[in-house]
């Protein structure tokens, strides 16, 4: 287990927090991964930044990994095939929400939105039933 840096947290919740900021005060864009994603996909020419972006998260997320942090990232331990049935209902939950959680959770009640407030309770919720039924219900 690798044990909590208050200071990395802080700095890394006040990065995302920058460039959400900076996305919407530059570009007048949410900086909802799975809409910059799902945006990116449908790939124009006006929509570039989209690809910037994310080669910026994946970018910055090496640079970190492998640059900067003073011990390695743990890895998962579960299968594979469980990950990628989480990845789709991770999805599928984005666009019943209608956005993920840093297109609600950081942007949304930044600006004091109440659909977002409702959405990030449920993504709260949802995940705390989700941990207590793998930890204590579901054998494993």
């Amino acid at each position: 287990m690798v044990a909590f840096n208050w200071m990395t947290a802080l700095t890394g919740g006040a990065l995302i927090g920058l460039s959400a900021t900076l996305l919407l005060a530059f570009n007048g864009r949410i900086a909802g991964i799975s809409g910059i994603v799902n945006g990116a996909i449908a790939f124009t020419r006006s929509e570039i930044w989209r690809w910037f972006f994310i080669a910026g998260l994946l970018l910055g997320g090496a640079l970190y990994e492998y640059g900067l942090a003073t011990q390695p990232t743990p890895t998962s331990t579960f299968s594979p095939s469980a990950m990628i049935i989480g990845g789709f209902l991770v999805g599928f939950g984005t666009r019943l929400g209608s956005g993920c959680t840093s297109g609600h959770g950081v942007c949304g009640l930044g600006r004091l939105s109440g659909r977002s407030l409702v959405a990030v309770l449920v993504f709260l919720t949802t995940g705390l039933i989700t941990v207590f039924l793998t930890r204590h219900v579901i054998p494993g």
